[in-house]
């Protein structure tokens, strides 16, 4: 079973992740880098603004969790990493780079604990903390399982585009691949888009076979002395340092049709090595073929750090077999758990907001209709549903609007929704989309001030529905109130649909409640972009092994 948790990354790998039972880890945490990003969904034109909402603050302060987290680091098991923090915090001192050095040591450390024996870590940053972060992995998995520092080129063109910029430009992320051990599991990856690929097999693929099949003739001698394998076969002599693999080796790819005999007897046996088996080109360190996804993607769903699917293929290919268990424990909108489904992984998603858990429950459910995952931390019951509204308000708020498929609303700032806490559009005839307010009170008491509070943000907003969703049972006069705003009567269909509803989060959760409006069948198809329908692969199998 696939799970996708809510909640900090730290306690959930505490409490819910055993030891050694995570094959493959990519995770792609903040950079530090100090930004506020933003959140685009999709809207109809002339609302993109309204849709715009802060996805997490990417920045890190010492203070006092700083100061708990790095003491738990002191007194665990790898003295190592603790006499590493120690160092780092006596040169950087108690800053956010510490902080945030702080926070991802302790994470790395659990990462280890639950990774396999034969698993690898995939840790993707930028240059802000890439060079420290490093260190943090040397010191968790060891300087003997580093692998690579592999080098992704994520935009193309001049980079900077301030021309008074002193500096050049980025265009690269970096990905540091490390093993738990010395016996990770790896799948070489080919690519046959590569630069120069085309170039190459025109220059060296010159001959065809009987069957018409395309070939280019290789060595079979071997590059030091192997006097076992120095043997005649029928009629040619062997190499000087004899030949690279065995007699009967030899035997089975002249019975196969892999082996070019030269018309002279004086001259050299050489293998045959056919254009339609050839994979492409290894890939190396520097992946310069995989693009970042434009702003008119069509696998854009607007999460500012959001990556290809195609660079967590390669990835998950490379480092996992079909059924081991991929985690990512920054997940975002879920594109590592949306490549290892799509190659027939298992999968582990941890996020600290709701907003990314929805995000991710939508693309998911889009792309794979039908498919079985559990979802942990989010609120199951009206107990939940308290004690997450007591915990965190915009949370609360944000998985509130995932109840009616709606967008949030705006950022965290006091003031800055106007009295509206999420958005829906839906379209119900040839004219323009219309709007849905949504607002969300998480309160234990509750009023018909409300109410007419909400008539007056729709009338304002000229909105067609208001959804009033309470976490407690409304009054009596605010039903009444409610009643009183009239109907909203589809152009299309010319049914009427009450202008103001008041829904629980209780009724919500039990399914006797639903928000009531035209085009029900497309629900929130004008709301949120809506992730593309996969094909479920396999993994493809080498077809030879090379001796």
């Amino acid at each position: 079973m696939n799970h996708l948790y809510f909640g900090d990354n730290l306690k959930v790998l505490r409490e819910s992740i055993q030891d050694e039972s995570i094959d493959l880890i990519y995770l792609d945490p903040p950079f530090n880098s100090k930004a506020n990003y933003n959140i685009l969904f999709k809207s109809p034109k002339g609302h993109d603004s309204d849709a715009q909402i802060s996805a997490f603050d990417d920045t890190w302060h010492w203070g006092e969790q700083a100061e708990r987290e790095y003491k738990e680091i002191l007194h665990q098991g790898n003295t190592n990493v603790a006499e590493m923090m120690e160092s780092l915090r006596r040169f950087l001192g108690e800053n956010d780079m510490m902080a945030y050095l702080t926070m991802m040591a302790n994470r790395l450390l659990e990462l280890h604990r639950v990774l396999k024996p034969t698993g690898s870590i995939y840790l993707h940053c930028d240059p802000t903390a890439s060079h420290y972060l490093k260190i943090v992995l040397d010191g968790v998995f060891g300087v003997r399982n580093f692998k690579n520092e592999i080098t992704w080129k994520r935009k193309t063109g001049r980079g900077e585009t301030n021309l008074k910029s002193n500096r050049f430009g980025i265009t690269t992320d970096i990905i540091l691949f490390y093993s738990k051990t010395d016996k990770n599991l790896f799948n070489s990856q080919f690519n046959s888009n590569a630069a120069g690929y085309q170039e190459y097999i025109d220059k060296f693929f010159r001959h065809i076979d009987e069957k018409g099949r395309r070939f280019r003739i290789d060595n079979l001698a071997s590059p030091s002395p192997r006097p076992n394998l120095i043997y005649e076969y029928k009629g040619y002599p062997p190499p000087e340092k004899g030949w690279a693999i065995s007699k009967d080796k030899m035997e089975q790819w002249d019975n196969e049709g892999r082996l070019y005999f030269p018309k002279n007897k004086s001259g050299r046996i050489q293998r045959k090595r056919y254009l339609d088996e050839l994979k492409g080109k290894p890939v190396q360190n520097l992946w310069d073929d995989i693009e970042m996804i434009s702003s008119h993607s069509a696998e854009r769903l607007g999460y500012p750090t959001q990556k290809p699917v195609s660079l967590l293929e390669r990835i998950i290919q490379a480092s996992s077999n079909e059924d081991d268990t991929v985690l990512d424990p920054f997940c975002g909108c879920g594109t590592t758990v949306h490549a290892a489904q799509k190659l027939n992984r298992q999968w582990v998603g941890i996020d600290i907001t709701h907003l990314a858990i929805s995000l991710i429950e939508k693309r998911l459910n889009d792309s794979f209709p039908g498919i079985k995952y559990e979802v942990h931390g989010t609120p199951k019951d009206i107990g939940g549903a308290k004690d997450l509204a007591e915990r965190d308000k915009y949370q609360f708020q944000w998985w509130a609007c995932s109840l009616v498929n709606a967008q949030p609303y705006q950022g965290k700032k006091k003031g800055a929704d106007g009295g509206i806490d999420g958005l829906i559009y839906f379209l119900d005839d040839k004219g323009k989309h219309k709007k849905i307010i949504v607002s969300v009170k998480g309160g234990s008491n509750v009023g018909v001030s409300m109410i007419r509070d909400l008539k007056a943000v729709v009338e304002r907003e000229k909105a067609e529905i208001g959804l009033f969703v309470t976490l407690a049972d409304p009054t009596q006069p605010m039903n009444t109130e409610a009643l009183k705003a009239g109907y909203y009567t589809s152009p299309a269909t010319k049914t009427d649909f009450n202008k103001i509803q008041i829904l629980t989060i209780e009724g919500l959760l039990n399914g006797t409640q639903r928000a009531d409006f035209p085009s029900e069948k497309s629900f929130g198809s004008h709301t949120f972009k809506k992730a593309k329908k996969e094909e479920q692969q396999t993994q493809e199998q080498l077809s030879f092994e090379d001796t």
